[in-house]
């Protein structure tokens, strides 16, 4: 089971999670970790989300996203625990691995 994180890890993970982004970081709104990933098809938009759909499986950790065209906006929180955890940090590294 995951562990809810404090503001000091959450600030830590973070930026250690965005020394993997180029541009365009990750944020926390409302409580939870936020990015939109822009693509150059939705058919790649739609590839990565398989992707990363069968790393969730495996974390037993799923997204709240959304995708319209070649746009997916995540939303990462960890609703058992009512807040982050190393689970929310650990799919977001797997979701810039993976960037097509």
């Amino acid at each position: 089971m995951a562990n809810k994180l404090e503001s000091d890890a959450i600030k830590w993970h973070l930026e250690e999670l965005n020394k993997l982004v180029q541009d365009n970081p990750w944020t926390l709104q409302d409580g939870k970790l936020c990015k939109t990933f822009v693509f150059k098809s939705f058919i790649r938009a739609f590839g990565w989300m398989s992707q990363i759909a069968i790393w969730a499986e495996k974390l037993k950790h799923h997204p709240e996203w959304f995708n319209v065209y070649n746009k997916v906006e995540v939303k990462l929180v960890t609703h058992d625990v009512d807040g982050i955890s190393d689970l929310d940090f650990e799919l977001a590294k797997k979701m810039e691995l993976y960037k097509v």
